[in-house]
């Protein structure tokens, strides 16, 4: 095992197995051999690449060779000079429409030439390193071109799935389907069908018979399949026609208005590139996802990747190959299959070659409604559902839909363009829409300003601030991120009008902090006003900033004889700092001062040292203690326990705050989830420490997670006498009802379960803690088993024996879970994933659980590239 061994400080006899950190290892002969892994990646990737080559070629009308000649040179130019090491590049769906219409326009050799001079357009873009302006695009814009795409394939390929023959256009494909639905070919239907059946259902093959045959592409078997029963059935058919390569054509000089060559060239060069582009930055999330591969394979370079695309289309151009641009479809089965290197890619390219020149006898028994089904199958599915419901959620369907609709009735370049013209008119509409309302609440004027405010507001906003009565209390709420200069003036006149009157104005959400007057205060409490103004205007905690949980400091203003009753001189000291083990108070800054503490500790949950105080332990390393001095009650030490203690101002402020700002955002998914019921993908098992914050560390939202939390993130074993089912019932419901697809155990620093489990004794009394606590002691004996491979991080060695026992912790809670009937049912049927996960709160980091020879080994999570 190549991590660290960890020290156990508590335990003087393990101390021959600590070892000063190994010398690095010297520097390795760079091997030059191509790892199996890529061998199996390619040629996934080739049985993928073979058929759809034909197809697209076939669905272009250019000659069928040009497919594969482009499916070579992707895969051995692109692969070798590319940026994006397992991105596969060949002729792709997205640029069908486009090479169709060169086709019919300017010929196959001038179609060749515009490509050529699109691979230089390219090899300019990337020079000049504009490559991430691409990602500016509008992702509408991009899934409504591919949408209008795909519509266009699947009407013009559906011609000839029913024997007959597409024409040039949609509208006029659509116009005369009837009549060719009324003159269909049974041997054409019947082989078009054959292909679409097993495409659909290959991959939904039950059972371990279906995962051994899922792992061959259902396109290679749809096409194989329908050939073989067309041959066997001695249909007759048209089928693929390869000629001599003899009399291949190749690139000419262009032919034809200087201007349309030019708007083909800039057309084919945007195509091919954006694709590419979102095809690199889709690898690189998922060779993200996979552990260990990101720190081998690198980001992707997209200026590289540019070049790399503009080099393959120049030489597939010069050759009579087709454009070439980067392909998910291929380039996921080449993640997905375990590539590691550009090895794959290009290796993928070597096969269509030796396919290209040994199989051709092979290739030519394929029927041409196969392949059109195939490439019908295609272009369906880029009208993603998926991306409509993303676009509507962002409130850009409009956006899209205008997109599709360009691109099916006029052609891509003019359909992008009505994209990027809609896509600016709702911008300039969101920037120009501002919604401003007023209403009176208890005798308090609220004026709600929605969007942003510039100076074609600002007459609306002047009608709203003139109903507010002179003298009266009034509150502006501003939601919006921006304030011209025009807006800023009428609304500081006004306020200085209002005020001069007698009024009171207060401004909330133009600045963290920025209030002005009084400040209401929350419903349900009563608050002597001076003190509320003082607390709110010293307050700057704000959901989703640096937060100190919501410790606010008590200001100097306020005196001893002000306090809330029940909050004795500790507790204040409590909330102005930090108490370090001794009890002692520690002063800390302000929040937004550089000598603030990065990390507050709590006593609310099980961190720190709550439970440990409770059991008569020491201090975690994560958190402070809870300061239980004699003479002084629970109730003193947490700040009284009337309803006019600093907490229930919290709660309600933050309630308020709820309600006010993230309401109305997160209103419409609610209301959705209301009415469909909870569909969460995984059941998340965690400690109830109230520094472990679930929905912020896996950024997920409602719906989303199904969380069961506990003190230690304990799993009973099923039939033990516990006392408590909560657990075992939360699983199956989670495994039986829900449906989750995975279940994670999630552990962290400085536990204070963990640290009563060292620091119990066999004579303790039995408290309901320690009784829950006894679910914990197989992990404490799994730490003493020397037989055992000790589960560590990756990269160090725990800090000390709590944080061995948490990590341990983990690997035992999944042992408990494989133990429930539901979670080991779902676990043969391949229909269930355990994970392990741990949180270092000081660090902010969190370890997902590897299996490293026999070993467990937690591994940190990197931070992705999403701006990519």
């Amino acid at each position: 095992m190549s991590a660290c061994v960890p020290t156990r400080a508590d335990d003087p006899s393990r101390a021959e197995r600590t070892h000063e950190p190994p010398s690095p290892p010297p520097p390795r002969h760079r091997r030059h051999g191509i790892a199996g892994a890529d061998v199996s990646a390619s040629i996934a990737v080739f049985l993928i690449a073979l058929p759809l080559s034909l197809g697209i070629a076939l669905a272009t009308g250019a000659p069928l060779q040009a497919g594969l000649v482009a499916a070579a040179v992707g895969g051995l130019v692109a692969g070798w000079l590319g940026g994006a090491p397992l991105q596969v590049s060949g002729p792709a769906a997205g640029l069908t429409v486009v090479t169709a219409d060169l086709i019919q326009q300017y010929g196959w050799r001038t179609t060749c030439a515009i490509t050529v001079l699109a691979g230089l357009a390219q090899l300019g873009l990337g020079s000049l390193r504009v490559a991430r302006g691409a990602l500016a695009v509008s992702p509408a814009i991009v899934h409504g071109m591919l949408a209008g795409i795909g519509v266009t394939i699947a009407v013009a390929q559906l011609h000839i799935v029913v024997g007959g023959t597409p024409h040039s256009s949609v509208l006029d494909n659509l116009r005369v389907l009837p009549a060719q639905l009324a003159e269909l070919q049974p041997a054409a239907v019947s082989v078009s069908s054959l292909t679409l059946a097993l495409l659909l259902l290959w991959p939904r093959i039950p059972g371990p018979a279906g995962r051994v045959l899922r792992k061959i592409p259902p396109a290679l078997v749809a096409v194989a399949g329908a050939s073989s029963a067309a041959s066997l059935a001695g249909l007759t058919l048209p089928k693929v026609d390869l000629p001599s390569w003899r009399s291949h054509a190749l690139a000419g000089m262009p032919e034809g208005p200087v201007l349309g060559v030019i708007a083909a060239v800039l057309t084919t060069t945007l195509v091919c590139s954006v694709q590419s582009l979102l095809g690199a930055v889709a690898v690189d999330k998922m060779v993200a996802a996979r552990p260990g591969l990101p720190a081998r394979v690198g980001r992707c370079d997209l200026d590289r990747e540019l070049l790399g695309q503009g080099a393959a289309n120049i030489v597939s151009g010069t050759l009579g190959g087709l454009p070439v641009a980067g392909v998910a479809v291929r380039s996921s089965a080449n993640v997905q299959s375990g590539a590691v290197s550009r090895n794959s890619t290009m290796l993928h390219g070597v096969l269509v070659v030796i396919a290209t020149l040994l199989m051709v006898p092979i290739l030519e028994l394929i029927p041409l409604a196969s392949l059109a089904a195939l490439v019908m199958a295609v272009g369906i599915q880029m009208v993603s559902l998926n991306h409509i419901r993303t676009v509507t959620r962002h409130r850009e369907v409009l956006v899209y839909a205008v997109t599709t609709l360009g691109v099916v009735c006029f052609g891509v370049l003019e359909g992008v363009a009505l994209g990027v013209a809609m896509a600016v008119a709702v911008a300039l509409h969101r920037l120009t829409r501002t919604r401003i309302t007023h209403d009176e609440k208890e005798g308090v004027h609220h004026v709600h300003v929605r969007g942003q405010l510039t100076f074609l507001a600002v007459p609306r906003l002047s009608r709203a601030l003139h109903l507010v009565p002179q003298g009266a209390r009034t509150v502006v709420e501003l939601d919006g991120s921006f304030m011209d200069h025009a807006a800023y003036e009428s609304l500081q006149d006004w306020q200085k009008t209002h005020t001069a009157h007698g009024g009171s104005v207060e401004l909330v959400g133009r600045r963290s902090g920025v209030r002005i007057g009084e400040p209401t205060t929350p419903i349900g409490l009563h608050l002597d006003p001076a003190k509320a103004v003082a607390r709110s205007a010293d307050c700057r905690c704000h959901p989703w900033t640096p937060w100190r949980n919501h410790q606010c400091e008590i200001p100097e203003s306020i005196q001893p004889h002000d306090r809330p009753e029940g909050l004795s001189g500790q507790a204040q000291g409590q909330r102005a700092g930090h108490l370090d083990g001794s009890g002692t108070s520690r002063a800390s800054g302000s929040p937004g001062s550089p000598d603030a503490p990065a990390e507050s500790g709590t006593a609310d949950g099980f961190g720190g040292t709550g439970a440990a105080s409770a059991a008569g332990g020491p201090n975690g390393n994560d958190g402070p203690g809870r300061p239980d001095r004699p003479g002084e009650s629970r109730a003193d030490a947490s700040g009284g326990s009337d309803g006019s203690r600093p907490s229930s101002h919290q709660l309600a402020r933050g309630i308020s705050a709820f309600q006010r700002n993230t309401a109305p955002l997160v209103r419409g998914e609610l209301a959705r989830l209301a009415r469909e019921g909870q569909q969460p993908s995984q059941l998340f098992l965690t400690c109830a420490d109230s520094r472990v914050v679930t929905s912020m560390i896996t950024s997920s939202g409602p719906g989303d997670l199904f969380v069961v939390r506990n003190v230690g993130n304990l799993v009973p074993l099923p039939g033990e006498d516990s006392g408590d089912d909560s657990v075992a019932a939360a699983i199956e419901y989670a495994v039986d009802v829900l449906r989750v697809r995975s279940i994670t155990v999630c552990g962290h620093s400085g536990c204070g379960a963990m640290q009563a489990l060292l620091t119990s004794e066999p004579g303790d009394p039995q408290t309901p803690l320690r009784r829950w606590l006894r679910h914990g002691r197989p992990s404490l004996e799994r730490v003493s088993d020397e037989s055992r491979p000790w589960a560590r991080l990756a990269g160090r060695a725990p800090a000390d024996a709590v944080e061995q026992l948490c990590l341990t912790n983990v690997v035992q809670q999944l042992d408990h879970l494989r133990a429930h009937e539901s979670v080991a049912r779902a676990l043969r049927a391949g229909e269930l994933e355990l994970h392990g996960m741990y949180f270092h709160v000081g660090e902010a980091q969190a370890y997902l659980l590897m299996e490293d020879q026999g070993g467990e080994v937690f591994d940190d999570v990197r931070v992705a590239d999403l701006s990519a």
